[in-house]
């Protein structure tokens, strides 16, 4: 029976201090989205396998939770959001000309290694513009990331920012098919030299382009690096991958936001659907990216209409951890809260009392009093449960008042707290 207590591998409870820092924090990350004018939607947990399927670029079939309703549809519980955004823009903004922005907070569902720690169950909070394909997009985008995590509680931290045509430029130039492509994004993800190598022999690639695959694990940092990736290629399609991010730098500079952005060429992704600018941020503390998103330009289409876009992704989670490690602290479930004790002869007292304390916006705990436990037990629960003022009501409807913190006492009557 106790085996039940657990959770399964890569899932767990959240629970007290935790998960009201969680909720706080989601809402304030919330709450800066919505300032830049983006709506909330919400899909469904579980959707058709087809919405996720290799075609759409999104994960790999073997890291879906997949089951099968009564007709025998194959469903998935969602494993990423982007692709479900896509659905419902193309569902619900088809005939929409001006910009749509969104916004969402949902689960993701990912059944892959649990190596480290890593969760298969993950709370993601994202921003998704849709319909506008100009630079400023891409830059309101990652600046809102940034906003984002600064107004989580991080201060060190990077955006690393990349441009998938720069790498898909050499592949075009390499001749180089989409199965061969994907065994080059693994080992330039995986920062496999050695793959790389055998890679570049294997099909016989030039050498000047074959040098240039090789330097791309090692091509990242501040601004500096797009000079000398420019240096590397003639190709067109590279070069203007890179005249895209130097732009893009430049508004950057003028939202005041470049400090926590840095470049990186051999950024590639396995999400095949990122078609120019892709990032990921990431702090000390926890060894996964907190945040990640991109370019989407040709997702929407495979649903309906065609509208270019580009969102983020915050894994909540990752976040939490990262704040944790590094003490910083969020502020959640601080809002100003009493705890009520009452019996059965005072009961009516208590319960008007409580009532006016919330009409204040003040968190109120009622509980019946016993005098067998002590002060000590409800002194402690109260500091456990963060709760700064404790208050009993008497038989004579006189109110004690007790700091929690301090242990300061104030007499009052309920009359004059009432009136």
């Amino acid at each position: 029976m106790n085996s039940l207590l657990h959770t399964p591998e890569g899932v767990r409870d959240i629970y007290n201090a935790d998960c009201a820092d969680k909720l706080f924090i989601q809402e304030k990350i919330h709450s800066l989205v919505k300032s830049y004018g983006y709506h909330d939607v919400e899909g469904p947990s579980f959707e058709f396998f087809d919405i996720f399927n290799k075609e759409r670029g999104s994960i790999a079939s073997k890291e879906m939770y997949k089951f099968f309703d009564k007709e025998g549809n194959t469903l998935v519980l969602r494993p990423d959001m982007t692709p479900q955004i896509a659905r419902i823009a193309a569902k619900y903004y088809e005939n929409e000309e001006a910009p749509v922005k969104l916004c969402y907070q949902g689960k993701k569902f990912v059944n892959g290694s649990s190596y480290q720690g890593r969760l298969k169950e993950t709370t993601q909070l994202g921003a998704e513009l849709i319909g506008d394909k100009s630079i400023d997009s891409d830059a309101e985008v990652i600046v809102m990331l940034v906003k984002s995590l600064l107004a989580a509680g991080l201060t060190e931290f990077q955006v690393e920012v990349g441009h998938i045509n720069y790498f898909r430029g050499l592949v075009k130039q390499a001749g180089l098919d989409e199965s061969v492509e994907d065994d080059f994004l693994e080992m330039i993800q995986n920062k496999n030299y050695f793959g790389l190598e055998e890679l570049i022999s294997r099909y016989h690639i030039e050498p000047s382009i074959g040098e240039v695959f090789l330097r791309l694990p090692q091509m990242f940092g501040s601004v500096e690096i797009l000079q000398r990736a420019k240096e590397l290629t003639n190709n067109a399609m590279a070069r203007d991958a890179l005249a895209h991010l130097q732009e893009l730098h430049e508004i950057l500079k003028l939202y005041g936001v470049e400090r926590y952005v840095t470049y990186d060429l051999g950024m590639v992704n396995k999400l095949r659907y990122y078609t120019g600018v892709m990032f990921q941020a990431f702090t000390y503390g926890t060894g996964e990216f907190i945040a990640g998103g991109g370019r989407y330009d040709k997702l929407i289409a495979q649903f309906g209409k065609s509208k270019p876009s580009i969102g983020f992704s915050i894994t909540v989670d990752y976040l939490m951890i990262a704040l944790s490690r590094q003490k910083i602290k969020t502020g959640g479930g601080k809002k100003q809260s009493f705890l009520v004790l009452f019996t059965a002869r005072n009961r009516n007292a208590a319960i008007r009392l409580s009532d006016l304390y919330r009409t204040k916006k003040v968190n109120v705990n009622m509980m019946v009093y016993h005098e067998d436990k002590g002060h000590d037990f409800y002194l402690n629960y109260a500091k456990k449960h963060d709760i700064g003022h404790i208050v009993i009501v008497s038989e004579d409807e006189s109110v004690l008042m007790i700091q929690v913190l301090t242990g300061n006492v104030k007499k009052e009557t309920l009359s004059s707290i009432l009136e």
